[in-house]
């Protein structure tokens, strides 16, 4: 089996060239990362990762922790994630918290165990300040969808409040002043940012703030059907709902099929997240977009910028847009 050094030798290069070349390093210039090339082909030189990672101090893998694999936010942000990480020869191990603030500390511990480059991290159970420790002890650490204040250079997220706000200002500004809103779990920072540019909405346009138009529901499938029809038995005169996310809203096209209830006549719904599925229910849904496949991205780039100590200074803030389509309708 060849070695890097017979590789050095025929390509007329020093091993630190060779070395720099297999690591993707970016100061290598093309003439000799060509012959080094042409000199591991001639050999049938295949790099072993484990001497690549003893060599160069770098395993050539990102860590990411996410929610779970069973959603449609996280799949895109996985997708935009590895692709970057890709492109720099590298690869992605995933991991997910489930919502359990033991597991969340468990998958971390165990990405860190197998010395991952960097970390790129969707946490919702874990503390500020465990964050920022965990950043003290691995500075090569993104934090997705999550604002922490002290480490706001390392965070890349969208205005969630703004994003509230859009929402039911758009359902009024249509008209409707009996305005629901049915939230993720209040547990998640999302949730209550969200809730609040709701309020802040109805502050602005001179309405009453109603606690019996707020139902907690979740941003899974799990129980949100039951959470829509203690809405609408309870709160009946409501004409429009902002739901936090697009499975919720997709929860309240089911009941409203039950009952008989039009959507964008009878009620009027506009979601939050632009999922797919949302351009493909009938009428189509009025949602706010969350730019998931750019936060994905551009946490990337920023941590192997990161690691490659080059500068790269990305929108740390991502502005959520609505998107209009056909289940509002205009009162008089």
């Amino acid at each position: 089996m060849a070695t890097i050094k017979e590789v050095s030798e025929l390509a007329k290069v020093s091993t630190a060239t060779v070395s720099r070349v297999l690591n993707g390093h970016a100061y290598v210039k093309e003439e000799n990362k060509h012959r080094v090339f042409e000199a591991m082909k001639t050999l049938n030189f295949k790099p072993n990762a484990s001497a690549q990672a003893l060599a160069s101090n770098k395993t050539n893998s990102i860590g990411m922790l996410v929610g779970s694999f069973d959603s449609p936010f996280y799949g895109p942000l996985m997708h935009n994630v590895e692709q970057q990480v890709r492109e720099k020869n590298m690869h992605l191990i995933v991991t997910t918290g489930q919502e359990s603030l033991i597991k969340e500390q468990d998958s971390i511990e165990f990405l860190l165990a197998k010395q991952v480059d960097g970390l790129v991290l969707h946490s919702d159970k874990l503390s500020d300040d465990t964050l920022i420790n965990l950043l003290l002890r691995h500075p090569n650490t993104m934090i997705v969808n999550r604002l922490v204040p002290e480490i706001a250079e390392s965070c890349i997220y969208i205005d969630n409040e703004q994003g509230g706000r859009v929402a039911t200002q758009y359902l009024i500004n249509n008209g409707h002043t009996e305005v629901a809103c049915i939230s993720g779990q209040l547990t998640k920072a999302d949730s209550r940012e969200r809730l609040q540019g709701y309020k802040n909405a109805l502050l602005a346009a001179g309405l009453t703030y109603n606690p019996k138009y707020v139902i907690e529901g979740r941003f899974d499938h799990q129980g949100n059907h039951e959470a829509v029809r203690r809405l609408l038995n309870q709160a009946p005169q409501i004409t429009a709902v902002f739901c936090q996310n697009d499975n919720i809203a997709l929860a309240v096209y089911d009941v409203c099929a039950e009952r008989g209830i039009p959507i964008g006549k009878g009620l009027s719904v506009v979601g939050f997240d632009n999922a797919h599925h949302s351009q493909h229910v009938r009428p189509q849904l009025t949602t706010v977009d969350y730019p998931v496949h750019q936060i994905g991205e551009v946490a990337a780039k920023a941590l192997l910028a990161r690691i490659d100590n080059r500068k790269y200074s990305p929108s740390n803030s991502l502005v959520p847009e609505l998107v209009e389509r056909d289940s509002v309708c205009k009162l008089k």
